[in-house]
This record gives structure tokens, sequence and C-alpha cells, in this order.
């Protein structure tokens, strides 16, 4: 039985400090058996049997002829948790929107095998016409909208009693839904879409002896006869997969209270919902000094409440964990998996991929995330292990597809491809940890915080993978698009096959050639600095980090003692790469070629990145431009001065239609076209 006199007493005290709130704003120690988090996640994700307010959002969000304000539920479940446990049940949703383009309909998803749409009217009580096929609801309004208008739609429907991975019920009296990618439209009418996060309020209907956990705070509990009606508000936008509700015949409940960085008088309540007997330790005696650790690293927690919901596998929560706003869900209580799941709360929650093929921002972050709280009791070497254990899973089971494959846009993948614990979790990781790399700790840090506490274009809204790029260049001060193209737009990896020579040029000097060379076939030049150590005869070693930004790129050093050898990569911070080292490279090879070239494009077709090669056999100011059939300039490629030499650049035809371009190199009176095709 629920504790309600408590309960009533804590949620007084919530609603108090959230209103001296108001007007003040006015005025290392992994566990040795324990499967990493981000592993738990991906197989749990990969078992899915089928595929704001009035705020701006972020430059690359795609835009709607709508856009959802608040999603108003009001669910009657209290059947469901006893025998037969039937998922049937009654329901309505009043969709508030405004209108962002001039429309007399609107359209929401509603898959037609879970639900039965039995009526639909204005708010002020006018009957609506709809239709209700091909999993999509179509209601058409009682007269044209314009833009700024808010609209509110109130749904009565029925979820049919089926099984469909969105909505569950169990003999063991476990309730509770699973959305991730696109399982909302299953149980709630809704515009199922990442990017249309919206604002929550749930009331729910339950026997007395359950407890049930949502998104945002509770506001209240009423008891009326043997029922118990919960009602659970966000404050803070919500993406519809995010949507949660979990519950329990007889759950147990734990609270501790996080301390606010920025107001220590100040706390946010962490609740942990488990079975009576469960040890949920691992996670609770972690879960503040986490909750500071991120905070100080991504920005202060930015919810009013949090919290973790243990659901058993026989339930039908098949593995892992869910990063549900505000209260995720987990089959097992372990400190990696919570961690990988808690930093989803800044990474996926707090901000949301725009799309399915922004998931990089989502699962590589957090993934990402598991090694970074293990540096905090075991240092860098700790983080490394975790970086090298992602790499070694993406290296082994690579299936061959990028990180962030555009057509996710239109056409969600099947779950198997979206969550490949190879490359979105594994590699997704790895690619974060190169940037970290790239950038040295002081601007990637400065970087990632800027971009998870911008209030303008990301914090509680959505983001692209160009978005964060954009950002990290503006507060890095690097423009970091070679970066993203290569690592996130090109599938594979690079395969280095490096040489050096030493020559001794007498008087005590000696000279290392070093040649950089990727001979990769299954995708284009990976850009990267480079670190090489030099062993010397007498002294210490010397590492030097430079930029390789063309293939088979050649680097001279001197030194006044005798070099004996060469290292490349010496700490594996390239995470992902296969690398052999020949010694004595020819010393003859010449970076000046002997002639201008411009080479075909490789890959072509593309789709969206390819890389341009060319020669320049003397310094010449050299300008590459796209046209496309129609002669007309797309994109100007290079158009600069370069020594003579060897260069590789990068194209990214995200933004254009498919279809055949061409390219043409003009250097000095060198000049010469070719042709290459966009198939997305």
């Amino acid at each position: 039985m629920i504790d309600l006199t408590l309960t009533n007493i804590m949620n007084k005290i919530i609603l108090t400090l959230v209103a001296i709130l108001a007007i003040l704003n006015t005025g290392f120690s992994q566990h040795i058996h324990e499967q990493k988090g981000s592993e738990q996640c991906s197989m749990k994700k990969t078992k899915i049997s089928d595929p704001g307010k009035y705020f701006t959002d972020s430059p690359g969000t795609p835009r709607h002829s709508f856009d959802v304000l608040n999603y108003k539920l009001n669910l009657d479940i209290y059947r469901s948790y006893f025998s037969p446990y039937p998922k049937d049940f009654v329901a309505s949703n009043t969709v508030t929107f405004r209108v962002d383009s001039t429309l007399n309909n609107i359209k929401l998803n509603a898959v037609n095998s879970s639900m039965v749409v039995d009526s639909v009217r204005l708010i002020s009580g006018t009957a609506l016409t709809y239709n209700h096929t091909s999993n999509i609801l179509t209601i058409n309004l009682d007269r044209t909208y314009n833009p700024g208008e808010v609209v509110n739609v109130k749904i009565n429907y029925r979820h049919l009693n089926v099984s469909d991975n969105a909505f569950y019920a169990s003999s063991q009296g476990w309730v509770f839904t699973d959305a991730e990618p696109e399982g909302a439209r299953k149980w709630f009418p809704c515009w199922d879409r990442p990017s249309d996060k919206a604002t929550l309020d749930l009331t729910v209907k339950v026997p007395l002896s359950v407890r049930l956990g949502s998104n945002g705070r509770l506001n209240d509990s009423t008891i009326v006869g043997d029922s118990l009606w919960y009602h659970w508000i966000s404050r803070d936008p919500v993406s519809t997969y995010l949507v949660v509700m979990t519950s329990k015949l007889n759950y147990a409940i734990d609270i501790v209270y996080w301390h606010k960085i920025s107001n220590p008088n100040d706390s946010i309540p962490i609740r942990f919902y488990f079975n009576t007997g469960q040890n949920i330790s691992p996670v609770k005696n972690v879960i503040l000094p986490m909750t500071t650790y991120y905070s100080q690293a991504f920005g202060e927690h930015p919810f009013e409440k949090n919290g973790f919901a243990y659901v058993s596998n026989s339930a039908g929560f098949t593995w892992g964990g869910m990063e549900n706003q505000t209260l995720t869900t987990m089959n097992s209580w372990g400190e990696n998996l919570a961690s990988h799941e808690y930093a989803h709360q800044w990474f996926g929650d707090m901000i949301s991929p725009a799309s399915w093929s922004n998931i990089w921002l989502n699962e590589g972050f957090a993934t990402w995330s598991e090694g970074y709280w293990l540096e905090r009791t075991g240092g860098y070497s700790a983080y490394k292990s975790s970086i090298n254990s992602d790499a070694s899973n993406y290296l082994s089971s690579n299936p061959g597809w990028a990180i962030s494959v555009p057509s996710w846009d239109v056409t969600t993948p099947d779950a198997n491809t979206l969550f490949n614990y190879a490359v979105t979790y594994c590699k997704g990781s790895c690619v974060l940890h190169l940037l970290r790399y790239t950038l040295g700790d002081s601007l990637f840090f400065k970087g990632l915080k800027a971009y998870a506490t911008d209030t303008v274009n990301f914090k509680f809204k959505n983001s692209t993978i160009p978005d964060f790029f954009a950002k990290m260049s503006s507060e890095t001060g690097q423009d970091l698009a070679w970066f993203y193209n290569a690592w996130i737009y090109q599938p594979n990896h690079p395969v280095y096959q490096n040489g050096y020579n030493i020559v001794n040029l007498g008087g005590g000097q000696y000279r290392v050639n070093f040649l950089a060379k990727q001979t990769q076939t299954n995708a284009g030049f990976f850009p990267i600095p480079i670190m090489i150590k030099f062993a010397f005869s007498t002294g210490s070693d010397t590492t030097v980090k430079v930029m390789n930004s063309t293939n088979n790129q050649w680097y001279s050093f001197y030194f006044y003692r005798q070099p004996t050898g060469v290292t490349f990569d010496p700490n594996n911070e390239i995470v992902i790469k296969s690398a052999t080292l020949l010694v004595n490279a020819d010393e003859n090879v010449s970076t000046i070629p002997e002639k201008f070239a411009l080479h075909q494009n490789y890959p072509n077709p593309f789709n969206p990145v390819t890389n341009i090669n060319y020669d320049i056999s003397k310094n010449s100011n050299v300008k590459i431009t796209v046209f496309d059939v129609s002669g007309k300039e797309v994109s100007v490629v290079v158009n600069e001065f370069k020594q003579a030499g060897r260069y590789s650049t990068s194209f990214n035809g995200m933004k254009l239609a498919s279809g055949v371009y061409y390219y043409k190199i003009q250097a000095g009176d060198f000049s010469e076209v070719k042709k290459m095709t966009l198939i997305k």
C-alpha cells in the first residue's frame, strides 16, 4: 500500500519549492563481471519487433505544419493488474498544438492494430470528423487555422487487448510502456517524431496497491473508492519515445535527494522503484556523486526529479535499460548500466535527436560517458580501457555502414540497424573519444558543456550532428566539418600502411622521413591528427603530434641525436584503425608529383560524402567547383593557394538531390572536369 500521507506531504514540499523558485525567477570502481551498460542498452533495443513549448529549435531540426505543445492523457488501466491481465484500456488524449503553417486538418500517428478511436472533439465540445487508416489519424478541423493559433483537440480512444511491444501487462503485476523508437503511437495518438517535443500531463487510474511512476513530478495522487489516481506532470518538453509510465503491484520505493551545485538548499528527488528485497545499492550509492560529476561536465542536472524503475526480463522488458525522461527503466541494478542510461538524461532527453539519423548524439555520447564515469576514480587509464573495449567490439563486429545515414530521416531503419551495438554504440563512443583527442581536454570539455547548456538552441530541445559540430566549432575556434564528414558520415575506418626511414645528414644531424598512408578501399580518407614517437640512442623518447590532412603525406623531422626507431600512435589514441609500419621506406619518394592531375572521386557513387584527390606539380592557386547537369555552380570545394603536392579534400552532398554532378579543377593554366554521382 502506498503511504498517501507521506506522499501528500512530499507533494506539498515539492510544490512549495516550485512556487518559491518561480517567484525568485521573476525578480573507478568497475564491477569486473558486470556487462557494459551500452551493451545492455543495445541488446534491449535490438529486440524491438518493429521498427515544446513556444521554443525555437536548433537550426537543423525538421519543421512541421504544427507543433504539439502538450499531451494531456487520461487512462484507466485498473483491470490490467488482474488475471487475465488484459492490455485493453479506455483513454483520452487532449492534444494542444500551435499552427505553424496554414492548415485545416492534422495528421497524427496512431497504429490501427493497437487502438480504436471513438470520437474527436475540440476542447470547446465541437465534434470533428476524422479518418483512421494505415496507422494515421487524420483530424479535420472546424475551419482553416493560421500560423500562431493554438488549438486543443480531445481524442477518446481505446487500446486493444494486443501485445504490441509498447504497452505491457504481465502476471507478475507489472504494467509499463516502452516506446523507442516509434512505439508511442501504439498506446496514444501523437505526432511520433523525436523532433516534436511537448510537455505532458498524465492521469492514470490503478488499484490502491500499485505504485506508478512517470515523467516529471508527481503532482498529486487521489483515492476514489478502491482506486488510486496518479497525476504526473512534466514541465519540461519530452520527445514521444521518452514518454513513459512504469508501475507494479506492491512496488517498493526509495528516494534520495541531490543538492544542486547552484543552490545547495534546493534538492532534486531521485526515486527508485524496485521489488522488496532487491539490492539497489550499486546504483543508489553512486547516483549522487554521479549526478554531481555529470553536472560539472555537462551542466547542472536539468530536470525537477529523476528516477530508476526495475522491470524484470520475464515481464517483457527483455534486456538492459531505457532512458525514459526522468524515469529510466532497467532490469538490473548495475553501475555500468546506470552510468550509461543516466548520461542520456543530458544527451538524448534534455537534448533529443532531431531525427533518427542523429542517433550518435544519444548512444555515442552515453556509451562514451560510461568510460568518462570510470575516469572519475580510475583516471584516464580507466577511461581509456573502456574506450579500448568499445573499439575492440566495433573492430570485431563492424557491419560496414556509417554512424549516420541521411536516409534514416525519411525511413526509420529496423532496430538491429538503428541500435547496432558495433556502430551506433561502440564506434559512436570511439568517435567522440577521437574528437576529445583531436581538440584536447580543455577545448573538448569547454565545447561539450557549452553545447549542453545552450538554452537558445539546444537545452530542452533537439539537435542534429551538424548543429552539434557548429557549436563545437564556434566554441573552439576550429572548423570541424572535416571531422564529422569523414568519421560520422563515412563507413568503416582507416587502414594505415605507414613507413619511415632515417637519414644521416652528417655533422651529428639526422632526418626522419615519415609517410602516413591509408589503403582502405571501403571508405575514403580519414583526416586526423597523428602522434609519432621517436626513440634515440641516447636520452629520452620524443613524441610529436601533427595533422594528417591528406593521404600519402610525408613528414620530415630533424634531430641532433641519432634516432633508432619510430612508433606510430604510441598510445593507441586512434582506437578504430589497423596499422602497419614499414622500416626503411624509400627515401627518394617525393611529395612533388610530376604533373597536374585530377583523380576520380572515391567513393563513386557516393552518399553523402566523397573524397576528391588531386596533384599539384607546382605552387598554384587551386579552385575546385561542383556543378549540376545544367551547369549551375552548387559548391566551391577549394579556393586557395596550394604548395606543390598531393591533396585530398572531402565533399559533402547532404544538401543536394540525387543525381549526376561535375567537379572542375583550375590550377594555374591547368583545367580538368570529372563526373560523379550522388545516390541517396
